[in-house]
C-alpha cells in the first residue's frame, strides 16, 4: 500500500543529501534527452517555460540558452542552491511538482525530465503541468525504458535479486517503470487533460567508469536504489556489487563502460 506522504518524504530527504554526486554521476546521461524533450514542448525563442523537478538545472539551462523564458522548480532546497549555483543567470525556486506554486495558464511550455519517477502522486503532477500552462501548449516529460533496455537498471535489479532482498522495509512508492509502457503514458496524459499524446524513444549511452562505476552511482547518486543498496547486509552488498561489476564487463571500452539506456518521452497539448 503506498502512503504518499511517507513516499515523498523518503524522497525529499534523499535529494537534499545527492546533488552533487547526482550531477556528477548521470548529468552526462540525463542531458543526452534534453533537446528531443524541449522540441517536443515546442520550446523556442521568448516561449515562456516552467522546468518541473529541475534538480541540477540541465534542461532549465538548456531552453535558456534557445532564448526561452525559463524557472526551474524542485521541491530540494539543495538541488535548487545547486542549479543557481551552476547557473546563476536562470531563475530556479522551490516548489512542489504536485502543488506548483504558479497561478493558472501563465506557461507556454512545461518539461520534467525524469523527475515524474519519483513523484508520490505522478497523476497529480501531470494535472498540475497541465493546469499552469496556456491552451494550445506543450508539456513533456521522460522516464526510463524498461530494465530490459535500460541496461543498467537491469544489471541492478538482476544482483539485487540473486544476491540479496528487492523487498526490504522502504517506503513504497509508485512503480519505477510505469511508465516505461507507451500505452500508460497515453492514457495518463489523457487522463490528466492532455490531448494529441505522443510517446517516443530516445536513444541514450551511460558511460561510467570501469569496475564499480555503476554501482557506486547507484548507491550515492540516487535515492530509490540508493535505498534498495544501502538496505542489504555488508555481505549480500559485497555479493551485489561484484555481481554488478561481472554483470558490466561485457560492456567494457577501455576505462569505461557504455550501457544503452533510452528514455521514453512522452509529450500531449493542453486544450
Amino acid at each position: 500500500m503506498i502512503d504518499p506522504h511517507s513516499f515523498r518524504k523518503f524522497e525529499h530527504a534523499g535529494w537534499e543529501k545527492v546533488p552533487q554526486q547526482y550531477q556528477e554521476a548521470w548529468g552526462n546521461l540525463t542531458t543526452q534527452a534534453v533537446e528531443s524533450l524541449l522540441d517536443a514542448a515546442g520550446v523556442q525563442k521568448n516561449t515562456k517555460v516552467i522546468d518541473i523537478a529541475t534538480g541540477p538545472g540541465f534542461v532549465a539551462t538548456a531552453a535558456a540558452k534557445r532564448g526561452a523564458t525559463v524557472v526551474g522548480v524542485d521541491f530540494s532546497a539543495a538541488m535548487v542552491a545547486e542549479a543557481q549555483r551552476n547557473y546563476p543567470d536562470v531563475e530556479f525556486r522551490e516548489g512542489d511538482a504536485e502543488q506548483l506554486p504558479f497561478g493558472d495558464g501563465l506557461f507556454d511550455a512545461a518539461v520534467m525530465n525524469f523527475g515524474i519517477l519519483h513523484l508520490a502522486r505522478p497523476d497529480q503532477a501531470l494535472v498540475e503541468a497541465r493546469r499552469v500552462l496556456r491552451p494550445g501548449a506543450r508539456f513533456g516529460f521522460t522516464a526510463w525504458a524498461k530494465p530490459e533496455e535500460a541496461i543498467a537498471f537491469g544489471i541492478v535489479l538482476r544482483a539485487i535479486g540473486s544476491h540479496g532482498d528487492l523487498k526490504v522495509p522502504l517506503p513504497e512508492g509508485p512503480p519505477f517503470f510505469r511508465f516505461s509502457e507507451p500505452d500508460e503514458c497515453v492514457r495518463s496524459l489523457l487522463a490528466a487533460g492532455f490531448e494529441s499524446p505522443a510517446v517516443n524513444k530516445v536513444p541514450q549511452v551511460w558511460r561510467l567508469p570501469a569496475g564499480d562505476g555503476l554501482f557506486e552511482a547507484m548507491k550515492e547518486g540516487t535515492v530509490r536504489t540508493a535505498g534498495l543498496l544501502r538496505a542489504q547486509n555488508p555481505e549480500a552488498l559485497q555479493r551485489i556489487r561484484e555481481a554488478i561489476r561481472r554483470d558490466t564487463e561485457p560492456y567494457r571500452k577501455g576505462d569505461v563502460i557504455e550501457l544503452r539506456m533510452p528514455a521514453m518521452l512522452a509529450s500531449g497539448t493542453k486544450p
